[in-house]
């Protein structure tokens, strides 16, 4: 008797092999690799066929691989002031001269020794926020939080930051988690003297300080019938006395003030022309009377072109009150026709 799996001869010719299956009264062979039809009474048993044993699992156990031991953690490193939190937000142009096509990419800088847990959101006028970024960001790290198309920045009049600070695996100061929200002056976006030098960027940017020195910057809305307290309010809303930005290390020797009224305000709604020239004008004023003791310093008043009503005050202002200050036009290639340098004497 024939069976599939036996190993066969032939009874009458030469060959044989592998019984692969049976179809009546013909069995199929395999002969490396082919099937040869043969009679089943033409072929003589060699080797039968290993009876299948019934009583083995069919469960294969699958192999193991050895357990590796696990990477050790990386190693946080500190700075010395890194225990006071600095957080700033930050909007880079891709191609900076070129404003009216380029995109953006926003980046959170966290200058601390601790890790944040964050969430950014935006909200356009009239409608819902919208989170844009959660994760949690490493200490003394910048991450990349979203990229604006020209047609994205209609949707960020409005930009939040909520986070809490925290360390791993040691003790630490606890800080009280925070939220905080500003409002944007979208057209900052398409201005060049409105992006500014930054110690944290190589190109310049439109920044927000988040938390400087363990202090959250609000922002607050101005009553513009009151300009004496829409001032004040604008300043404790940044934590601190509204200062002139400094520039980079590079040129340490330079202050820029930017005068234009978006600047030092919120909202000019009820404002007259002549309401907001006294506005800058106290602004410029400040700003002089805070530097009058350091002789060779120098000021870059950035007041625009416009009908140079702004300008032709400031130089009122210096013949009248700092007649012993050097005045100049400022670079032209950096402000173009819109800014006046003046230096301390």
């Amino acid at each position: 008797m024939v069976n599939t799996g036996d190993i066969v001869r032939y009874l009458n010719a030469v060959g044989g092999g592998k019984v692969t299956r049976i179809d009546g009264n013909v069995a199929y062979v395999d002969e490396d690799g082919f099937e040869t039809p043969v009679l089943i009474k033409e072929c003589v048993v060699v080797t039968p066929a290993q009876p299948a044993k019934t009583t083995e699992s069919k469960y294969v156990a699958p192999a193991v691989a050895p357990r590796r031991p696990e990477a050790p953690k990386e190693q946080i490193v500190e700075t010395d002031e890194g225990d006071r939190l600095n957080i700033v937000l930050a909007y880079e142009a891709e191609e900076i001269k070129h404003l009216n096509t380029t995109e953006y990419d926003a980046y959170l800088v966290n200058d601390s020794n601790y890790f944040l847990y964050f969430t950014y959101l935006t909200r356009a006028d009239g409608r819902g926020w919208v989170t844009r970024y959660a994760d949690i960001v490493e200490p003394n790290m910048q991450v990349h939080v979203q990229h604006l198309t020209r047609a994205d920045i209609p949707d960020i009049d409005r930009v939040a930051i909520q986070y809490i600070a925290f360390k791993r695996d040691k003790e630490f100061k606890l800080k009280a988690p925070v939220a905080v929200e500003y409002a944007v002056d979208t057209t900052k976006f398409f201005k060049l003297h409105c992006f500014r030098e930054n110690v944290y960027f190589d190109a310049p940017v439109i920044a927000f300080d988040i938390v400087r020195n363990d202090i959250p910057q609000r922002s607050m809305v101005i009553d513009s019938g009151r300009l004496e307290d829409a001032m004040k309010s604008k300043r404790q809303a940044d934590g601190r006395e509204r200062r002139p930005v400094e520039k980079r290390k590079e040129r340490p020797q330079v202050i820029e003030v930017d005068l234009h009224i978006d600047e030092l305000i919120d909202s000019k709604a009820g404002l007259s022309n002549t309401d907001m020239l006294n506005v800058q004008l106290r602004e410029f004023n400040r700003v002089m009377e805070e530097n009058l003791r350091h002789k060779g310093q120098k000021i870059v008043f950035i007041h625009g072109k416009g009908e140079g009503v702004l300008r032709n005050a400031l130089l009122k202002e210096l013949r009248l009150k700092y007649k012993h200050c050097d005045v100049q036009d400022a670079s032209f290639r950096e402000y173009g026709f819109g800014a006046t340098q003046v230096t301390i004497r």
